[in-house]
């Protein structure tokens, strides 16, 4: 392997509590450029180096809310204080009639759904689901089943204990790609105390080749700050609405400044991607306290962004596994609603979606748990799942 420089860029930054800065996000590690040449950028739209973010809590939902004072009204419109625009709708009177413009913004999901023998079902009709939020039945306004191109983060553990586990990895983290859409996009991250990008968004698989052959095991686990800064990148830079990371790993973190709490929130918060997580908890390598936190966490990081948790017995079995991945990813529900909550009300969204169909008993649909509303109330791309 050639010689390589590693520079520290910043991508995104990794938001955590109060008195914690953010100095990780992702390293550029790879020679190759990006395949439009343009460095990543920071939130504030610079190209910045070892640049700072303030701290910015991520048990709170801090989204900036329009204010409703005078000064925002429609020039030559009169606001009507009232009942609606509490709630974030605006009355306005124009020409001596009202006019309700509702505060409304779609929510996207993307579903997958299993029957009571957990086989996937892929024949079902719009009519046979209902969405819930917050416990409201919401209305659909858009359903499609079809395979839709993807923007995908690979996300390989490189900490000294994988080391004789990457030939494996590589092999199956690529054989997702080759069985994913053409049309994909995918990146790949290398984690141990920090993480690190070795090959920006590319649809190559040369490329992504040589991304994962820049990757030297070594150093500690830092998971949730791998999540938090790819979650980030994908949120600036990816082309495809719907996201997804996947995770490989085989230990417990040890190396990260964020929690888990504060990794989920953060993708949450930014309606981002679905995490599907392989965890190679077999071995010797974890003691039988440190598995099963394991196991939990990579079970949590899924389960709350309606992706999937996976645990093999073995390498052999990882390359199924991530066969397994590439057909649920490619054979999701996807399934939109105008939120009948409005835009300006901030706080965590419970999301809940049931299927019922004639011919099928039990059936299960998985997709995120939730989202934060978004600023401007654009399309949350909740369904990044």
């Amino acid at each position: 392997m050639q010689d390589r420089c590693r520079t520290w860029v910043w991508i995104a930054g990794i938001s955590l509590v109060a008195g914690v800065l953010a100095t990780g996000g992702l390293r550029a590690a790879a020679q190759t450029p990006a395949d439009n040449d343009t460095p990543p950028q920071n939130p504030t739209g610079q190209s910045a180096v070892m640049q700072k973010r303030p701290p910015n809590p991520l048990t709170q939902d801090s989204d900036p809310v329009p204010s409703p004072d005078p000064q925002n009204a429609i020039p030559g419109q009169t606001p009507v204080l009232g009942q609606a625009q509490a709630q974030g709708d605006e009355i306005t009177k124009e020409n001596g009639r009202f006019t309700l413009r509702a505060n409304a913004f779609e929510v996207r999901l993307d579903a997958s759904v299993f029957d009571s023998s957990d086989h996937e079902v892929d024949s079902l009709p719009e009519s046979a689901f209902k969405i819930y939020e917050d416990g409201t039945l919401q209305k659909i306004v858009g359903f499609r089943h079809e395979d839709l191109p993807i923007s995908l983060g690979i996300l390989i553990d490189s900490s000294g204990s994988m080391y004789d586990k990457r030939p494996s990895v590589d092999a199956a983290a690529l054989n997702l790609v080759k069985l994913s859409n053409p049309k994909d996009e995918a990146f790949v991250v290398d984690f141990n105390s920090e993480p690190y990008i070795d090959q920006d968004f590319t649809s190559s698989i040369a490329k992504l080749q040589q991304g994962l052959a820049y990757m030297k095991a070594g150093g500690g686990t830092a998971l949730y700050d791998a999540v938090i800064a790819s979650a980030d990148y994908l949120s600036k830079n990816a082309k495809q609405t719907k996201q997804v990371l996947l995770i490989v790993t085989d230990g417990d973190d040890n190396s990260s400044n964020a929690s888990l709490e504060e990794a989920i929130q953060r993708v949450q918060a930014l309606d981002g991607p679905s995490i599907y997580c392989i965890g190679l908890l077999f071995g010797g390598d974890l003691n039988h306290k440190d598995s099963k936190h394991s196991r939990e966490v990579l079970t949590q990081l899924s389960d709350e962004t309606g992706g999937q948790a996976y645990f093999p017995k073995s390498l052999k079995e990882v390359d199924g596994i991530a066969q397994q991945v590439a057909q649920d990813i490619r054979s999701q529900y996807m399934i939109e609603y105008h939120s009948t909550k409005p835009m300006s009300v901030p706080g965590y969204r419970t999301i809940h979606v049931e299927a019922s169909e004639k011919g099928y008993h039990g059936l299960r649909v998985r997709t995120k748990a939730g989202y934060f509303p978004k600023l401007g109330g654009q399309g949350t791309g909740a369904g990044s799942n």
